[in-house]
């Protein structure tokens, strides 16, 4: 049984007050995308994952699908599993691909198992794996607040226009993008601003995470700027970067950033 995980941008995110817990309340607008990894699960004699494509650092028992599996499995009476997982989505690109991957597998495995799991039971479960890991379950654009999970759905239609990923050679931690995050105390008002022509957002939405990770990676900055150049509607860093998003009403050449960078383009439907 296969499936295709796929991505998310985030459209504006204001990091607000820290929480007692450490964590950050937040504000965003999540997006799915469809720059997939490919995810398979047959009987075997005993659980296991074996990942393809681009690698993953520290890939053991902490991996996601492996955590997903063991949270049905405690629950549900799980029969073993080989796990194959092709890696196409970058890693630390802000664009959720370990996230995806975890909640894809939820659905996965219920279905795989005929466990009939209700969208609202797949996401507590995915929660507990992830701040965005419960977007994935159901895959439509949605403004998040708490730690990035806690959704209200949003109606937006990207579907008119292109839109290009721009992944340079660049991981960067989550830890490193919130060293250098000066926090606010008021909202932005992002539910509101992501319902103004698209035009309006380059003045009105924002990534917070931008000024401190284009200081230190100018190369970032870089490339947002080569997106408008080109005639980008709107241009933004996704997450906590390095990934930097472009959305145009056509594909244009993109020269200039295919050296060294991953360029990817995709239409934006739903």
């Amino acid at each position: 049984m296969i499936t295709f995980a796929h991505a998310k941008i985030n459209i504006g995110l204001q990091v607000l007050d820290r929480r007692p817990d450490g964590y950050h309340n937040l504000e965003t607008v999540f997006y799915p995308v469809k720059w997939y990894d490919i995810l398979e699960i047959v009987p075997a004699k005993e659980t296991q994952l074996e990942v393809s494509g681009i690698a993953i650092p520290n890939n053991d028992q902490d991996n996601l699908c492996l955590q997903a599996y063991q949270l049905l499995k405690r629950d549900f009476d799980l029969s073993p599993v080989h796990i194959y997982l092709h890696k196409h989505i970058p890693i630390g690109a802000g664009l959720g691909g370990g996230s995806a991957d975890a909640a894809f597998l939820i659905k996965l495995l219920s279905q795989h198992f005929e466990l009939e799991l209700s969208d609202e039971t797949m996401e507590n479960y995915a929660r507990a794996l992830g701040a965005d890991c419960a977007f994935f379950i159901r895959n439509r654009p949605v403004y998040a607040t708490g730690i990035g999970d806690v959704f209200t759905p949003v109606e937006i239609d990207l579907s008119p226009y292109q839109l290009v990923l721009v992944k340079p050679p660049i991981h960067v931690s989550t830890g490193e993008a919130y060293g250098s995050i000066r926090s606010a105390r008021k909202s932005k008002q992002l539910l509101e601003k992501i319902h103004l022509p698209i035009e309006n957002w380059k003045e009105m939405i924002s990534n917070d995470f931008e000024t401190g990770i284009f200081e230190r990676y100018p190369e970032i900055r870089g490339i947002k700027s080569t997106l408008y150049e080109k005639g980008a509607i709107y241009a933004a860093m996704s997450g906590s970067g390095s990934t930097v998003y472009g959305i145009f009403k056509d594909r244009v050449a993109l020269d200039e950033l295919e050296d060294g960078n991953m360029v990817y383009w995709v239409a934006l439907e739903l």
